[in-house]
Parts: structure tokens; C-alpha cells; sequence
């Protein structure tokens, strides 16, 4: 018999939220805004420069190595240095593409009808999240699932981002949760699920099929293992753990 949780604590890009889909539409629509069309030929190229300058530069974010200005400034300068676009302002060309981004409502297949089911079930809901505070409730707010979830952690006013402990003993004890009846839903093996499990949290892993990732839970650190991890490759799994 599985144990009885009592709180779910959910990860918000790419776990509920498609954060894949969504913030290339956004990008897209403000690639156009800005008449870039004329002078980068191919988006598709374009918006795989900047993934990979945005995924490396939020790894140092999280670790503390730069600040949130210094993010969402050079992750665009380096995607339009590299496209030879020197006149376009990079914090402007952020600003609309943060303001874009909440307008995309699209949502991971599977997830109103896991949070019906869990709130059915009498689970208290959470959202632990490393995203930015403007952005993250209004994706909420839009998409129609803000009203599921008792209390929105946010790393930048928690001032500690996952996979740090820090943020889920606050999510823990701002919520009078106890770790033996908590579990973390996420889709990121080094930020969602070690972070959880170094916090003596269970954990479920979501790895959909299409993202290629493959997990090796006691890979994750040298200690025992001390919780429990499940692999869902769809959402709707989870109803089959809790």
C-alpha cells in the first residue's frame, strides 16, 4: 500500500503549464513585432540560439552566478549577436516577450483533469516555481488553474531557487506540511526531483516520452536513498499514485 500524502506540490513550466509551446509562440509573435522577419531568415534557427543561451544562463541564475537583469539582458544580446542584430534593444525585445508569454493558455495534456481529480480527493495543491513573480501568476491566472492551488512559492521571493533545500522546507513549513505527507511533481530530474529528494520529500517524476530524458533516480546523489520516486511518461499516471 502506497502511502498517504496529504499535500502535492507541483512544478509549473512543463509540468501543467507548456512551457516549450507556449514561450516559442510568445517568442514568435515578438520576433515578428519587432520586423525581424526581414533581416533573420529562419525563426526556427533563431529561437534554438536562444534556448540555448537561455537554458545556460538560467543554470548560473539558479547557482546564484548572475541576476535576474543580467539574464533577461543577455540572453537575448547574445542570440542577436550572433544574427548580427545590433540595433535592437535587448531588454525591450524581453519586456514584449514576457508580456507575450502569460497570453499562451496552453496547458501539458492531462492536467485539468488531474487537478479535478486531486482536489476531488481533498489534496492540498501548491505550485513551487523558479519562474518570475509577474509572469508565473498571470500563466496561472489565464490558463484557468490559479483557483486549484492553495499557495504559489515563488523562488525570487523566497530568495532561494530549486533544487536548493531552502525553498522546500519553506514550502514545507509555511504550509504545516510534513515531509512524510508531501510529495513534488516536476519534469526536471536536477531541480524538481533531486532538490525534493535532498529535502527528504517523495517525488514524481514527469518525463514525457517525446523529451528523450532518461533518469536514473539513485544517480541523483551518493546518499541513500531515503525516498520514494515515481516515472509517469503522461500526467493522467499520477492518478494511478495518488
Amino acid at each position: 500500500m502506497l502511502k498517504k500524502y496529504k499535500h502535492i506540490f507541483f512544478d509549473l513550466d512543463n509540468t501543467l503549464w507548456d512551457f516549450e509551446l507556449n514561450a516559442r509562440e510568445a517568442l514568435q509573435s515578438t520576433f515578428h513585432q519587432f520586423n525581424l522577419d526581414d533581416r533573420v531568415a529562419d525563426f526556427t534557427c533563431f529561437h534554438e540560439i536562444y534556448s540555448g543561451h537561455n537554458e545556460r544562463l538560467w543554470g548560473l541564475y539558479r547557482n546564484n552566478g548572475i541576476t535576474k537583469q543580467e539574464l533577461i539582458r543577455q540572453r537575448f544580446q547574445h542570440t542577436f549577436n550572433e544574427f548580427a542584430l545590433a540595433d535592437t534593444d535587448p531588454l525591450e525585445f524581453n519586456e514584449v516577450f514576457l508580456k507575450l508569454m502569460p497570453l499562451q493558455k496552453v496547458l501539458v495534456p492531462g492536467a485539468i483533469e488531474v487537478l479535478d481529480y486531486l482536489i476531488r480527493k481533498y489534496y492540498s495543491l501548491y505550485i513551487i516555481t523558479n519562474g518570475f513573480r509577474e509572469v508565473q501568476e498571470r500563466k496561472l491566472e489565464l490558463s484557468g488553474i490559479r483557483h486549484y492551488f492553495k499557495r504559489i512559492i515563488i523562488s525570487e521571493d523566497i530568495k532561494a531557487q530549486k533544487p536548493s533545500p531552502e525553498i522546500f522546507e519553506y514550502a514545507l513549513k509555511s504550509n504545516n506540511a510534513r515531509k512524510r505527507e508531501s510529495i513534488m511533481v516536476g519534469d526536471s530530474p536536477e531541480v524538481d526531483i533531486a532538490g525534493a529528494r535532498n529535502a527528504g520529500i517523495d517525488q514524481i517524476y514527469f518525463a514525457p516520452a517525446s523529451s528523450g530524458l532518461t533518469f536514473e533516480p539513485d544517480l541523483l546523489t551518493g546518499k541513500r536513498q531515503l525516498t520514494r520516486t515515481f516515472i509517469i511518461s503522461e500526467l493522467i499516471e499520477i492518478l494511478n499514485i495518488l
